[in-house]
């Protein structure tokens, strides 16, 4: 669960809780906020996600101490994710956390409250509430046009201190979030590929205990 949740966990621990900002003092970009609200209504739009994506690690002299990739599959609040020897599944009740190293699968409920951390939230309105945002302009990556976004948590303990959003501003989708963690590494999510309302097997989203064999059960419901 951590090799891939590590991230999810800096860039959108504080987006689902309660914001801690002042009022008074949040000035958000318009701008930005257009572009931020455009992903999230496209996204909502989708009957299905099918996303293979890169992870990267850099310390803070840009070295690189990780780098590894993984797939995403969505549908509705359902979701797969398999990432460096990990597959976490949930149905929407259940998540299954399955080590390959270990051959054991950690069985729980899916947090009722909303606060638990999914992939769909990454992708959705997550920056309203405790995020302070700019655009800082546009860049290329190949023929693609990327608008860079700037998002300070306006919460000081957090464990990060700034989160850049690269959106693509043809598709209207996220390329890449790069996250700057107090202690110095960098973290960067990239999307590498992106299929949309795909046919997908409500099984696909749970564990199935038969195509793991020996697999060792932890159940923490």
């Amino acid at each position: 669960m951590r090799t891939f949740y590590i991230a999810m966990v800096l860039v959108v621990s504080g987006f689902v809780a309660s914001a801690q900002s002042n009022p008074k003092e949040a000035k958000n970009d318009p701008e930005a906020k257009k572009v931020l609200d455009a992903v999230s209504s496209k996204f909502k739009t989708f009957s299905s996600v099918q996303a293979g994506f890169s992870y990267k690690v850099e310390n803070a002299t840009g070295k690189a101490l990780s780098n590894k990739t993984g797939t995403i599959l969505m549908k509705g609040t359902k979701y797969k994710v398999s990432f460096g020897g990990n597959e976490i599944f949930s149905d929407g009740k259940t998540v299954w956390n399955y080590d390959k190293s270990s051959n054991e699968v950690t069985i729980s409920n899916l947090d009722a409250s909303g606060s638990t951390i999914t992939p769909q939230k990454l992708f959705t309105n997550f920056y309203d509430k405790d995020f302070l945002y700019m655009l800082n302009g546009e860049k290329k990556a190949g023929a693609k046009t990327l608008q860079e976004i700037e998002m300070t948590p306006t919460d000081k303990s957090k464990s990060f201190n700034k989160v850049y959003l690269l959106v693509d501003k043809s598709a209207k989708t996220i390329y890449s979030t790069r996250v700057l963690e107090n202690g110095g590494n960098r973290y960067t999510y990239t999307v590498s590929t992106m299929k949309t309302n795909m046919p997908l097997a409500d099984n696909v989203f749970s564990f199935n205990k038969s195509k793991y064999p020996g697999v060792e059960e932890v159940d923490l419901r």
